[in-house]
């Protein structure tokens, strides 16, 4: 688990009406939609959606205690990670149950290179893919992300649109990396 003192703070602007319909701010502060259990990762939930309540402004909180990986059916859920560097966890991580924590499942079975291309590649645990397209922007610190083929640095102000495709995180760094993360629901009905 991490320790959360080490988690960065975020604040959460959320608009609404008032009783007289006006436009206000509903809530401005913290967010307590926390799930902290892996050594890898920390995952906020700020803000999620479903297929029949994209824009209902009278809604006080649309967030749960329950996070999961994807989003709702037809759905969006907005949400920050700070991702632990990599050598503060490795070796101690169960990526297989911290995903299953969040309703989903690695692809590392699939994802272990073959016996030539070990050393040459390094792939992280946590390999996954989900049926949504993401758009993720690097807030601060910097984060490789790997692909099947290949990986890429992000740094903090860089913008990623990840369309459904198999990945995994690896940072390399010795700092948190934050990124912020817009999941859209993609999932055939």
């Amino acid at each position: 688990m991490n320790d959360a003192s080490k988690r960065v703070p975020l604040r959460r602007v959320v608009t609404g009406f008032d009783e007289a319909g006006k436009s206000v701010v509903a809530q401005d502060g913290g967010c307590d939609f926390v799930l902290d259990k892996s050594p890898a990762w920390i995952v906020t939930d700020l803000w999620m959606t479903s297929d029949d309540a994209a824009a209902d402004a009278s809604k006080k909180e649309a967030c749960t205690n329950d996070i999961s990986l994807m989003p709702p059916s037809g759905g969006s859920v907005f949400r920050v990670v700070q991702f632990a560097p990599d050598k503060d966890y490795m070796g101690k991580w169960d990526a297989d149950a911290a995903f299953a924590s969040v309703g989903h499942h690695t692809n590392d079975a699939q994802n272990r290179p073959s016996d030539e291309e070990a050393g040459k590649i390094a792939r992280p645990k946590g390999m996954h893919q989900t049926d949504t397209v993401d758009y993720a922007i690097v807030m601060s610190g910097e984060i490789w992300l790997v692909m099947d083929e290949g990986e890429t640095l992000l740094k903090a102000g860089d913008i990623l649109i990840q369309r459904a495709t198999n990945h995994g995180w690896s940072n390399r760094s010795d700092s948190p990396a934050l990124v912020a993360f817009a999941l859209l629901d993609q999932s055939k009905k």
